[in-house]
């Protein structure tokens, strides 16, 4: 009787600890899936705003500013709003990077394009956008964090295979802002 008690015990455990992780799985994918969205949504405000630089810098150099708005109406100008992925993201952000320095190169010749009031809001706005951008990537690979170490830990790893969830990708920093970064492997070698 004491035997058929401990085991009815652990079972009761067992149980218990696959529903939770079950749970956990779950409310991490979730979230994971709704920061992707998140970004996807700043990254369409973010192409929008774009889009005004160019109509704005339409009017003082208007071959380059087409190129760039054709590229963008050739891209849809927006993301596809199902099944958004890491690698989705990340290719819509090096698109809106090198659009922007396109941009800026225009920009750069008219010295009185920068000063306008257009190119100033629209600016700021892109630059908002962006700030969006990247504090939701943060919120992403942190909740991807979360989710992986769940995936790949013992005992939850076990739940989580039987349950077919896997390791989530991490989105990546633009290239362009690698750029302005200081190589630290170079920085701790001297």
């Amino acid at each position: 009787m004491l035997v058929l008690g401990i085991i009815i015990v652990v079972a009761v455990i067992a149980i218990g600890y696959f529903i939770s992780t079950q749970r956990s799985l779950v409310s991490l994918d979730e979230m994971c899936k709704n920061a992707l969205s998140q970004i996807e949504v700043q990254l369409n405000s973010r192409f929008d705003a774009v889009v005004a630089l160019a109509k704005t810098a339409a009017k003082y150099a208007e071959h380059e500013s087409e190129t760039i708005i054709k590229t963008v109406e050739a891209r849809g100008g927006h993301m596809p709003s199902a099944g958004a992925t890491p690698e989705a993201i990340n290719q819509q952000s090096d698109l809106l990077s090198q659009m922007m320095g396109k941009l800026n190169v225009v920009f750069e010749r008219y010295p009185e394009l920068k000063a306008s009031d257009l190119y100033i809001e629209a600016q700021q706005g892109e630059k908002q956008y962006e700030e969006n951008v990247r504090i939701s990537r943060m919120v992403y690979n942190d909740t991807a964090t979360k989710m992986n170490r769940l995936v790949r830990q013992w005992p939850s790893s076990i739940v989580a295979s039987t349950l077919n969830f896997t390791v989530k990708e991490y989105l990546k920093i633009d290239d362009a802002q690698k750029k302005n970064y200081p190589d630290l492997d170079e920085a701790f070698k001297k």
